[in-house]
């Protein structure tokens, strides 16, 4: 499953920066246990997809994932051998900015212990260190 915005015709956009604090989604919104960023990072449509799998494999489809983060951010690359000039190059791959403090995946409808094994299997799949956050205390 490929995660790409529906309207992309035309759109190079410029790169993204994902230092600083996160401006929004700090705490849990739809689960009771959820997944902090503690870095930022470009997160990839591929490294989205591999930590939802991980998360829901573990958890035998119980429960529900909600995912708050989308690669709306389009990486170019042009050609290898390519001269200079030209415009700029076709979009290369899809990705997400997350900042430090962002939310990015949340779980409900499971126990404390297999949320936290979940999302410790979904942390391993991304390139930044997070955090595991839970409703009652707002984190851990």
């Amino acid at each position: 499953m490929a995660l790409i915005p529906k309207r992309t015709k035309y759109r190079r956009p410029h790169r993204l920066r994902y230092d600083g604090v996160t401006r929004g989604n700090k705490e849990l919104h739809f689960g009771d246990y959820g997944l902090m960023a503690m870095d930022g990072a470009w997160i990839t449509q591929q490294q989205i997809e591999a930590a939802r799998v991980a998360m829901t494999r573990y958890m035998k489809r119980g429960g529900k994932v909600y995912i708050n983060i989308f690669p709306h951010l389009s990486l170019t690359k042009k050609p290898l051998e390519t001269r200079q000039g030209k415009g700029k190059g076709a979009p290369e791959s899809w990705v997400a900015v997350v900042k430090k403090g962002k939310i990015m995946f949340e779980i409900s409808g499971v126990s404390e212990e297999v949320a936290r094994e979940a999302l410790r299997l979904a942390m391993h799949k991304l390139p930044i260190k997070c955090k595991f956050v839970m409703k009652e205390s707002g984190e851990e």
